[in-house]
């Protein structure tokens, strides 16, 4: 298997795909990461910041918490998968 763009641990059964572009806003590219640094992304930028400036792998990395996400995720085992990283709650989404 593969290594995950963002933390570069290898692919696990957890993967699953990301839009570079989310599909609301028309994307079509996907990427395969782990399923805790999929929800990390989603829980920390928005989809219109997602589709028009952190749409590539390079971007979502200039991210200062995205680095320090993937310093934390880098120490864990591949299968380390944490609920609590994905909050419920978001703050771009009106309620």
């Amino acid at each position: 298997m593969d290594n995950c763009p963002l933390c570069g641990r290898k692919l696990d059964k957890s993967a699953n795909e990301h839009h570079l572009v989310p599909k609301s806003k028309k994307g079509s590219d996907t990427i395969t990461l782990h399923q805790i640094c999929h929800n990390k992304i989603h829980s920390l930028i928005g989809e219109k910041e997602l589709a028009s400036y952190y749409n590539t792998i390079e971007r979502l990395l200039e991210h200062e918490d995205i680095q320090n996400f993937v310093k934390w995720v880098q120490r864990k085992p591949i299968d380390y998968n944490d609920k609590a990283v994905m909050s419920k709650k978001h703050p771009w989404k009106k309620r």
